[in-house]
């Protein structure tokens, strides 16, 4: 383990919890995972740096207090199921996979979830299964869902997803316009869903049938 990436990586938490991250869980997960691997080689030394990095594709990891933020208004417990839609570079399904007892994460561009599936071999994370699909629709053969975690910005939250979220879930979703969203946070009840506004964020499009028709 390079003692360098340790210390930042120990920065970035502490960084992360003075901007208002409390839960234990979350900051200790994001102490456990390696971000560095989750980023193109040649900007591994900005692997810590709170902000977001290009990883191809025109995609992004998004910055750490993003991920530790979503990852704390999600509330994620040991037994829970969890759906992922944009895995990206699979930092967030890392995170995730240390939190839950299963995550499913849906990734429309076949490379970067086959880097993804590599990166979670390597870490040796056996509680994450990946494929490439539309994730606008769902996995509704693993459904229903604890919890459902979106990780690109939409119009409104995709009504497949609402439908694979078990009663008493949680949905977290970066809704609004192309250029900003705020965090949409869903929790299905036994009539209808209830549905609370949070900050303002900033994701790429999601792409798919129920979501944006294209990138741009």
């Amino acid at each position: 383990m390079n003692p360098e990436f340790t210390y930042q990586r120990d920065r970035m938490v502490r960084l992360v919890e003075a901007r208002g991250v409390r839960d234990a869980r979350v900051l200790e997960a994001m102490r456990a995972i390696p971000r560095h691997q989750f980023v193109p080689e040649h900007m591994r030394a900005q692997a810590y740096s709170d902000h977001a990095l290009p990883i191809g594709s025109n995609q992004t990891i998004s910055q750490p207090y993003v991920v530790a933020r979503m990852t704390e208004l999600l509330k994620v417990e040991a037994g829970h199921s969890v759906l992922e839609v944009g895995t990206g570079s699979g930092y967030q399904t890392a995170i995730l996979s240390k939190l839950s007892k299963r995550v499913f994460s849906l990734e429309r561009i076949s490379d970067l979830a086959h880097q993804a599936i590599d990166r979670m071999r390597q870490l040796g994370l056996e509680n994450v299964k990946i494929q490439t699909f539309d994730g606008t629709v769902g996995w509704s053969d693993m459904a229903p869902f604890d919890r459902i975690l979106v990780t690109a910005g939409a119009p409104k939250a995709p009504q497949p997803l609402i439908e694979q979220l078990r009663v008493g879930g949680l949905l977290l979703i970066p809704e609004g316009g192309r250029q900003e969203q705020r965090l949409v946070v869903y929790r299905k009840l036994r009539h209808g869903v209830r549905r609370s506004v949070g900050e303002p964020v900033m994701f790429v499009p999601l792409v798919g049938r129920h979501g944006w028709e294209k990138e741009q």
